[in-house]
């Protein structure tokens, strides 16, 4: 884990605490990558309720509640996809915040429509959801390590707006 990464996450701990919220991960491709970052800080399970690793569709339609018809018409890799993830894991897990990622890590899987290095992520709560495409190949371990860090920095952008609206 990168050093921003473990940065960000003690920002989120943070955040977290001081709002009083909770929150709950989907990840695909970065396979409990983004969990472990935010377990890394101690106190995190005051907030930390869990997360779905849903590498087939199996598991994002029976567990994160994605539709199938979503699944047939944009694939795994999607906006539309990692939107509905973000919705189902907050109701399964029952949150105020989720995070999901959905990518092609490489180094196979690739198509000339979503090359290897496609990743959406996102970030989300009952009144917004933020999402991202990364683009770019760098390889399975950056790809993944890429997706986790920017994944955690919407979160954290998130809240800090969440918690400006508080004072406002």
């Amino acid at each position: 884990m990168s050093v921003e990464t473990k940065v960000i996450s003690r920002e989120i701990n943070d955040l977290m605490w001081q709002q009083g919220a909770t929150l709950s991960t989907a990840e695909s491709c970065t396979a409990g990558n983004v969990a472990a970052a935010i377990t890394s800080v101690p106190g995190s399970s005051q907030f930390y309720k869990g997360g779905v690793v849903g590498y087939s569709n199996e598991v994002k339609i029976n567990l994160l509640h994605v539709n199938p018809e979503t699944l047939e018409t944009y694939g795994a890799v999607s906006e539309e996809t990692i939107v509905e993830m973000i919705k189902g894991v907050m109701n399964s897990l029952k949150t105020d915040y989720a995070v999901a990622t959905s990518g092609i890590a490489g180094p196979g899987g690739g198509t000339p429509e979503k090359p290897v290095g496609t990743i959406w992520i996102a970030a989300g709560n009952a009144d917004k959801i933020i999402t991202q495409k990364l683009e770019g190949d760098e390889g399975r371990e950056l790809n993944v390590s890429r997706a986790t860090h920017s994944v955690l920095q919407l979160l954290y952008d998130l809240l800090v707006t969440k918690g400006k609206n508080k004072e406002e």
